[in-house]
């Protein structure tokens, strides 16, 4: 795992065993982000977009935390090997940061107590972060999540935002506290990534591989066929027929579902692992 020192600005990798205290950041991409070459490149601190990678180092050491972790600059993906590392631990990643900066780039500045109503009409519930893929297990993962406007002023956080969270993602508040996830059944986690949007389409899945607890090899370009891996993988480790508890849009193609959107209608459905009776 490669850590970014919020002092040095420089990359260090560390074993499993001796991983230190570290922030995250969940964002959603710029058209230019600081990369893993990048990040090693002299004068990079000139480069405007280097702004997001200073902002969150100064954060970090605000709060006396040493490293920083951006998936950006911190994953070498000409790697294969590195960035299939990365994608099938990152929700692991995320849940043992000690503290996680969501940094809503298209967001200005709200008043906190009108999100907690919540104000429909604040672009804090309108942001991109709350319809991409990965920041789905960005929001759920992390024990402790603050929130930042475009300007970095403190939005809110998870556990005083929860309320107002649940309403929009459709996340009960006791998952967004770190409890529960376990229990709430295939249907229902699919239902929370349900129409969110990811540049690639295999990313719809591995986006996913943390919150159902499951690995699986990368295969960039295989499409739609990554969706049905996961269903696969999840068959495979778990009884939970809910799995099976969506709605197709149009012909049916099978016994599996073609994309978690078919899921959109399942918040309801329960974890239930009990066969009818036999006759």
């Amino acid at each position: 795992m490669h850590l970014l020192n919020v002092n040095t600005r420089k990359l260090e990798r560390f074993g499993d065993s001796n991983v230190p205290l570290y922030a995250i950041l969940s964002h959603t991409w710029d058209d230019v982000e600081i990369t893993y070459q990048d990040i090693q490149s002299p004068g990079i601190d000139k480069r405007p977009e280097y702004e997001k990678v200073k902002r969150t180092c100064e954060l970090a050491a605000t709060h006396g935390h040493d490293y920083m972790w951006i998936d950006t600059c911190c994953i070498d993906k000409t790697s294969s090997a590195e960035l299939s590392e990365a994608i099938n631990s990152m929700f692991n990643w995320y849940r043992d940061a000690a503290i996680c900066y969501a940094y809503l780039a298209d967001v200005e500045l709200n008043d906190p107590d009108s999100l907690r109503l919540p104000d429909w009409n604040s672009d804090f519930f309108r942001s991109r972060w709350f319809t991409r893929g990965w920041t789905l297990q960005e929001l759920i993962a992390p024990r402790i999540v603050v929130f930042f406007n475009r300007c970095w002023r403190e939005i809110g956080t998870k556990t005083s935002l929860k309320e107002a969270i649940s309403s929009t993602t459709g996340i009960p508040p006791e998952v967004l506290l770190g409890r529960e996830l376990q229990s709430s059944s295939v249907a229902q986690k699919m239902c929370w990534a349900a129409n969110r949007k990811t540049s690639r389409i295999e990313d719809r899945a591995y986006s996913l591989l943390g919150i159902f607890g499951v690995n699986m090899p990368l295969l960039y370009g295989e499409g739609e066929r990554s969706f049905e891996r996961l269903q696969e993988e999840i068959i495979r480790v778990t009884d939970d027929y809910s799995i099976f508890a969506w709605q197709s849009f149009g012909t049916p193609s099978g016994l599996l579902a073609r994309i978690p959107d078919v899921f959109q209608n399942s918040h309801d459905v329960v974890l239930d692992n009990s066969l009818p009776p036999s006759d």
